[in-house]
């Protein structure tokens, strides 16, 4: 049942300029138990009736006459409406037992095809705590777009080509031992790009050096291809295992190189359609003055990001057809995206509508950006493996008995990482601090998995069984509850709609808290004729919180 579109409907009755759908986005929700469920502002309809907005609204409260409604009242010009909570409650929580999982799913894409490009780190440089934003904001994205009935495809865009590794040759065969990277590759390919850097300030002419071993490595020269693949099939191993601690995989890992045999025909396109010119013997494309033009060729003829994304673009159209494509990376490529945007809509593509860049702040470490090149980086595998050990510790202490202590500690310690995230705007930069990710109480991914898991264990002991027999919700208690629980599909529409899961995340920490309260007022396992009803709601809790995690790309463990 749809309150707010049934008040709507009872509204246009009434207001015959108004058609339904805008009366509904004109509908609030206060924020005051007391003051209804859901009320209509009048103010707007002032001047149309030339009556004030209290008149109005005493005028109209006393004919909206509905079964849905227990009562509508007008209070200083909203008109408020009570739902009936016993059919509500009925109507959420049935629709819960039904649906299970599926709760919340949607049809708004009809199996429309979505690409997502995430996480896509740097080889030969280590995956750090700065890399976590696009890989968990990015698969989290990919699972709610599936939820609104898109088909994902995750694509991992590995940073595998580009001067950086012509910088890194250099710096192998200047100050490399074979051994040592063999060894430990990250840490030692690492100290050589570091190094690289702080040379570099002192003798520029390293640089020149860098792009002419990155011009060999475009041109095929052996020396250069062995030691790419050599430093890349390391860092690849690398990655896997950070991917495996994390649970994500992807559909592509087509990385930047894979697009150098399809480089030059963007090059060819864009001067057959007269877009390419020539500036300071570079290849450019103008933008207007509004915008930088979009670099393609150097003076030396090496490519830029902006000719491997335009190849990537156009392949993924032709592979997928996609409707969205999604760009999950930082906030300091949005002049990027937009050149590379509007290049393919001078190109004539009319899909580049479909694509977004989907931006984030930055992982900060002492309110400073973290910096590879100065080599301050947090590792996050390190990171990982620290909260899987603190919370195995945590579980030792409080449960020393759990069956499966390993498991549970593993989805706990990388839930709080993922979470530590997820639960701030995208936009917003966020302070690394191992203290606050790993905290087991307050706003956290531990605290919503153990409401998950305090609930599981209340069915357990309550013996709980999906009986056909209708909800009775004989408690006020329920009522905030059976109200968030009704929210889900909406919050899922939303975070899909802004590219926020952020929204999952909040909403989730909020149901955990109403749940925790009602937990602490009620006695759910009172041996009385309401205790199944009670229980029947604790199930639907446990239900929405185990797939509002699950959207968040975070395991619901039974126990903990």
């Amino acid at each position: 049942m749809d309150y707010q579109m049934e008040f709507a409907a009872l509204l246009e009755k009434e207001l015959h300029e108004h058609s339904q759908q805008d009366i509904s986005k004109m509908i609030e929700k206060p924020r005051y138990d007391q003051q209804g469920d859901l009320a209509f502002p009048c103010f707007t309809l002032a001047k149309i009736y030339r009556k004030s907005p209290a008149a109005i609204a005493e005028g109209l409260a006393g004919r909206i006459q509905s079964s849905h409604f227990v009562k509508a009242e007008a209070v200083n010009g909203y008109i408020n409406v009570f739902i009936n909570k016993t059919e509500a409650a009925a109507n959420v929580i049935a629709a819960i037992l039904r649906e299970g999982g599926e709760y919340g799913k949607s049809d708004i894409a009809k199996g429309s095809v979505i690409t997502i490009d995430l996480s896509s780190p740097n080889i030969a440089k280590p995956f750090s705590m700065g890399h976590l934003r696009s890989t968990v904001i990015g698969n989290s994205l990919s699972l709610i777009a599936e939820k609104c009935g898109y088909r994902t495809v995750k694509i991992n865009h590995i940073g595998d080509w580009g001067t950086q590794f012509g910088k890194l040759i250099v710096a192998y065969k200047k100050w490399g031992e074979e051994e040592k990277v063999r060894a430990n590759p990250i840490k030692e390919l690492l100290n050589l790009y570091v190094r690289f850097h702080k040379e570099a300030e002192i003798h520029p002419e390293l640089n020149d050096e860098g792009r002419e071993w990155f011009k060999k490595l475009e041109n095929g020269e052996e020396e250069a291809l062995e030691l790419w693949h050599w430093f890349k099939e390391e860092s690849l191993k690398e990655f896997a295992k950070v991917y495996e601690l994390l649970g994500i995989s992807f559909n592509s890992n087509h990385g930047e190189a894979f697009y150098n045999d399809k480089m030059e025909q963007v090059a060819d396109e864009l001067k057959e359609k007269g877009l390419l010119q020539e500036s300071e013997g570079a290849q450019i494309v103008p933008l207007g003055e509004d915008m930088p033009p979009c670099l393609i060729k150097k003076k030396d003829g090496t490519t830029l990001y902006a000719t491997r994304d335009l190849a990537a673009a156009i392949y993924r159209q032709k592979t997928y057809g996609f409707t969205k494509s999604l760009y999950v990376v930082g906030a300091e490529q949005t002049v990027h995206f937009k050149q590379l945007f509007a290049v393919l809509e001078k190109m004539g593509y009319p899909w580049h509508k479909g694509m977004t860049h989907v931006p984030f702040g930055m992982m900060l470490k002492g309110n400073k950006k973290m910096s590879t090149r100065k080599g301050k980086v947090v590792l996050l595998e390190e990171v990982i493996k620290e909260a899987i050990m603190l919370a195995e510790e945590n579980i030792t202490e409080k449960n020393p008995d759990l069956a499966n202590k390993k498991e549970v500690a593993r989805q706990v310690g990388t839930g709080a990482v993922i979470f530590h995230d997820l639960k701030n705007y995208r936009m917003n930069d966020i302070e690394f601090s191992l203290t606050d990710m790993l905290r087991f109480e307050g706003e956290t991914g531990p605290y919503v998995q153990y409401t998950h898991a305090r609930a599981s264990s209340l069915l357990k002991k309550g013996n709980f069984t999906h009986t056909p027999e209708p909800f009775v919700n004989g408690e006020d208690a329920n009522w905030p509850l059976i109200k968030s629980l009704a929210a889900f599909p909406e919050v899922i529409t939303h975070a899909f709609e802004k590219n926020d899961p952020s929204q999952v995340a909040k909403y989730v920490l909020e149901l955990a808290k109403k749940f925790n309260k009602y937990y602490a007022e009620v006695r759910i396992l009172a041996d009385d004729p309401c205790k199944q009803s009670r229980l029947t709601l604790v199930a639907t809790v446990k239900t929405v919180l185990e797939e509002g995690l699950r959207l968040l790309g975070i395991a619901a463990p039974e126990e903990m």
